[in-house]
């Protein structure tokens, strides 16, 4: 009789457990390996030594006259990470981003910027400037995607280079457009808010929405069965099993809410319900990367909105699980950081299309990668040819030279009164 009542237990609990592996093997998996792709991963290094170039920027710009002696960099550079003598050598490494010159009377190394990373700075401000009214259109859409209608003025501070505003965007962009924005303290929390006036139903068209547009019309899509689906592009390496196209056909075609929806008045508490949220998280995070300048930000960042956009606890492993969709890169940032792209915006580590505030700070990554033994270079401050520019250098751009024409005409040379100035 046990032996009996033993069998029939087994034989249920294989069956349920049958079940159980057939169910998982036709859904996402919740964790997944991160795959590489090295076109994301070479970017990001790029991108390391744009950032560290930038930080010596703004330190020779904060200094009079934009000159400072080699001493006191090496001295200030500690404070942004640099060790000692660190500074002198890193700037020898981008002669096209830094000039080092021999002080004439105190005979001293002086470091300034040269001409052509002048004319990139300006390059970019009146970049950044021209697109002011596209930034605006960026909030607007950003506060439509609260389900409170409102975001932290720190958080979009801290984010204010991905949506392409000005440092000074409190003034220059929120109270500038009342009629759009409502900036005011709340009285819990005593931080600063910035509150959407009114919305506007022309805003609320997803990325997503146009991209499918554009492949129904292009490439004679099924309008069915586009309806819900996203652009998946897997990275190479990644393993797609028969069970996992199933759960991808199936993830496809699911339908869910728009992120510019206000779902607050739906019952959520069902499965599917789950399920579409879910899936609306995705489009929730491909449409914020989507009013980005260069259609990235870091993970930590879209933490920062993850309460007022529904997005789940877990970020990190939520972005996994469509690789095919984002691509999470730790590259460049020393592992702190984790960087997601939107890959459909991307085609071999450059934009599909790319706008002016991306071009100019393009330039500055152009010139960060030009060999240095392509510049002039005194003997006795590094050990590089004196060969100058090679015909085949690549160029930086037509706008940018344009730039450095205007400053043709300036005094090139430095007097030593004004160095003495600065000093």
């Amino acid at each position: 009789m046990r032996s009996i009542i033993w069998q029939s237990v087994k034989q249920l609990t294989s069956k349920t457990t049958a079940s159980r592996l057939f169910s998982q093997s036709t859904s996402i998996p919740r964790k997944q390996v991160r795959v590489r792709d090295h076109a994301y991963d070479d970017y990001m290094e790029i991108q390391k030594k744009v950032r560290k170039v930038l930080k010596f920027q703004d330190l020779i710009l904060s200094q009079p006259n934009a000159i400072i002696s080699v001493s006191r960099l090496d001295s200030i550079s500690r404070r942004i990470g640099f060790k000692q003598f660190e500074s002198g050598r890193f700037v020898l490494k981008f002669p096209h981003v830094f000039e080092v010159f021999e002080h004439p009377v105190q005979r001293i190394l002086y470091c300034r910027l040269t001409r052509k990373a002048a004319a990139q700075i300006e390059l970019e401000k009146a970049a950044l400037h021209r697109q002011i009214p596209d930034a605006v259109t960026r909030i607007r859409k950003l506060l439509m995607l609260s389900n409170t209608g409102r975001v932290r003025l720190e958080h979009i501070r801290i984010a204010r280079k991905e949506f392409g505003l000005p440092d000074d965007f409190e003034s220059s962009v929120i109270l500038n457009h009342p009629q759009f924005f409502r900036l005011f303290d709340a009285d819990e929390t005593r931080n600063k808010y910035i509150e959407l006036v009114e919305k506007d139903c022309t805003l609320s068209v997803c990325e997503i929405e146009r991209v499918r547009e554009r492949e129904y019309r292009e490439k004679g899509a099924d309008a069915e069965e586009i309806r819900f689906s996203f652009l998946v592009n897997f990275p190479p390496g990644f393993k797609i099993g028969k069970y996992y196209k199933i759960a991808m056909w199936k993830w496809q075609r699911l339908p869910y809410w728009s992120p510019y929806e206000d779902v607050s008045g739906y019952d959520l508490r069902s499965l599917e319900a789950q399920r579409r949220m879910e899936k609306r998280a995705v489009a929730m995070i491909h449409e914020l990367l989507a009013l980005t300048v260069e259609k990235k930000m870091t993970l930590e960042r879209i933490a920062h909105f993850r309460m007022i956009m529904d997005l789940p606890k877990k970020l990190k492993e939520f972005v996994l699980q469509q690789q095919g969709i984002f691509y999470l890169s730790t590259r460049g940032n020393h592992g702190k950081l984790h960087t997601v792209f939107l890959k459909e915006a991307y085609r071999k580590g450059e934009l599909v299309e790319p706008n002016e505030l991306y071009l100019a700070r393009r330039k500055l990554a152009e010139l960060v990668l030009v060999s240095p033994r392509k510049a002039r270079m005194e003997p006795e401050l590094a050990s590089y040819r004196r060969d100058g520019l090679d015909d085949h250098t690549r160029d930086v751009g037509r706008d940018l030279d344009d730039v450095v024409d205007a400053y043709s005409d300036e005094d090139e040379s430095c007097s030593g009164s004004d160095i003495d100035e600065s000093c």
